[in-house]
């Protein structure tokens, strides 16, 4: 088991979920994020229902999202509810992750630069 589990949280057919399991993917490619995998979790079966309960703070209207364990444990977000010029208002409040922002301010996009900021936050923790 590598070091950091980033738990994703997502639907077939959904294309902002298509596109945040891809630009993960592309990120998790690059050496520096070697001790990072993702753990995707499909909302429309039990098991991904039940890990998303289990997870206790993310909205269901704003899938897709993730959280970043470590070592199997969810990962505390160290400055809940602080602002963010990166994340804005994507960052979860309990643990380290993301989920969407449908605002017209975060239009629904989790972005490259939103992703590769969270994880290097999960390394520096």
């Amino acid at each position: 088991m590598k070091t950091y589990q980033i738990h994703v949280f997502g639907k077939p057919g959904c294309a902002k979920c298509h596109a945040l399991q891809g630009r993960l993917d592309d990120l998790l490619a690059e050496p520096d994020f070697a001790d990072f995998e993702k753990v995707y979790h499909d909302l429309e079966t039990e098991e991904g229902l039940v890990a998303f309960c289990e997870a206790e703070c993310l909205n269901p209207q704003r899938v897709p999202a993730f959280y970043v364990a470590k070592d199997g444990e969810p990962m505390p977000n160290p400055a809940p509810g602080a602002p963010d010029a990166v994340l804005g208002d994507t960052a979860l409040y309990t643990w380290l992750g993301l989920q969407t922002d449908y605002s017209p301010r975060g239009r629904g996009v989790l972005s490259p630069k939103m992703l590769e900021h969270t994880l290097r936050r999960a390394m520096a923790c």
